[in-house]
């Protein structure tokens, strides 16, 4: 009895078990990549820059920022800027001590009437920073409005973004490129092969792209020293009958993909 209940459980099982072996049978495919990109004249700049004053008086280096912030953000209005693209950022303050107050630089000692608690709290001066983000619409214009920002006031460009306004419009495109490229290339290497590209079953997409930045490292430069002057001469001399000084071209929208095809 227990001899037939085992055979009967074995032979059950056998048509699962092929079943199963059959599943686990690595299926033909042929997996590629390809790739897309995409040029584009951007037609929008995000520009970021800033107001910094330095003073004695914390009161007049406020009131010497606020004076300069009120004079680019008049000659941004003056130029059609709107006001829906620009804004204001919170303002700082930043209060500086100088290590070295009351150490005669001759000898490397205090000088008479040295007090170190009063070296420790007293600030040599106050830094006040404002910065402004501006978004333009017309990157013919970029040249003229990064000039008078300067010569309005502005002594920090923080950052600059080049952009297109149809991100999404681009992005598709590159990615139906990188899947014809894919594709194209799967039919190829299939005909080397003598089979024929089936259905895909498998598809990663990744693309990115889109703008151009400039960051603080390469526009910006300080409030003190050479370096702000000759920032400030050479933006004038630009703003001359010369022309623009400063060309946008193009940016890039990329997509790959990978995908994989049954081989038929």
């Amino acid at each position: 009895m227990n001899t037939r209940i085992l055979l009967v459980i074995a032979l059950t099982t056998m048509p699962l078990l092929s079943a199963t072996a059959q599943w686990q049978q690595p299926r033909p495919e042929i997996n590629v990549s390809g790739s897309a990109e995409v040029k584009v004249a951007p037609d929008e700049v995000d520009l970021n820059v800033s107001v910094e004053t330095r003073n004695e008086s914390l009161d007049e280096a406020k009131q010497q920022n606020d004076q300069r912030i009120s004079q680019a953000l008049a000659f941004l209005k003056k130029n059609g800027v709107k006001d829906k693209d620009v804004q204001t950022d919170y303002i700082s303050v930043e209060p500086v001590f100088d290590p070295n107050a009351y150490i005669d630089p001759s000898t490397g000692r205090p000088l008479p009437g040295y007090d170190r608690n009063k070296a420790a709290t007293k600030p040599a001066y106050y830094l006040v920073r404002k910065g402004i983000g501006i978004k333009l619409s017309d990157v013919s214009n970029f040249d003229a409005v990064l000039t008078g920002l300067i010569n309005n006031g502005v002594n920090y460009v923080q950052g600059i973004d080049f952009r297109t306004s149809e991100l999404r419009k681009y992005k598709d495109k590159a990615r139906a490129m990188a899947i014809k490229a894919a594709k194209e290339k799967a039919e190829a290497m299939a005909t080397e092969l003598g089979v024929k590209v089936g259905k895909p079953y498998s598809i990663t997409v990744n693309d990115w792209g889109g703008w151009t930045s400039w960051s603080r490292g390469g526009w910006g430069y300080g409030v003190g020293g050479g370096a702000n002057q000759n920032v400030s001469q050479n933006a004038a001399a630009s703003s001359g009958d010369t022309g623009a000084t400063f060309a946008v071209g193009q940016i890039s929208v990329s997509a790959s993909v990978n995908v994989s095809f049954l081989i038929q």
